[in-house]
């Protein structure tokens, strides 16, 4: 059985976090010794790394919660599970799109400016006034 902050050190997940997951039914609450201080079987350890290791994926918590749900057979729950997977994907790709227009833009401002002395920056300028954008970033 493991205390909740061997549980924290193990996942590298923070104890605050630990009790939100809980809270939210994303871990089964823990049986408790008896002071009353939460104790983690196995199940709760590997529960709480696929957790990790899906939110180190980006994975909502919300479709964390459905991939748990699943009972990892063959069939319909694969499938789902793709589904998931592959939307996860997208969302991962259209932000990589995001950011690289993002670069794209703070590159074009930081050259704008030659790092002189006199006159107005034209970085704090271009920054003020999304006008000057050559791209829309919204």
């Amino acid at each position: 059985m493991f205390s909740i902050g061997q549980l924290s050190k193990a996942t590298g997940v923070k104890v605050p976090t630990i009790r939100y997951y809980e809270e939210i039914s994303l871990l089964p609450p823990p049986g408790r010794n008896a002071g009353n201080q939460r104790r983690y079987g196995q199940d709760g350890m590997d529960a709480l790394g696929f957790i990790k290791h899906a939110r180190d994926l980006g994975f909502s918590l919300e479709d964390i919660k459905l991939l748990m749900g699943l009972d990892g057979q063959l069939g319909d729950d694969c499938a789902a599970a793709d589904r998931i997977a592959r939307s996860q994907l997208a969302n991962i790709r259209d932000r990589i799109r995001q950011l690289e227009q993002l670069a794209s833009e703070l590159e074009r401002i930081s050259h704008l400016c030659d790092g002189g002395n006199g006159g107005c920056c034209k970085v704090l300028t271009a920054l003020g006034d999304h006008s000057q954008c050559a791209t829309d970033h919204d």
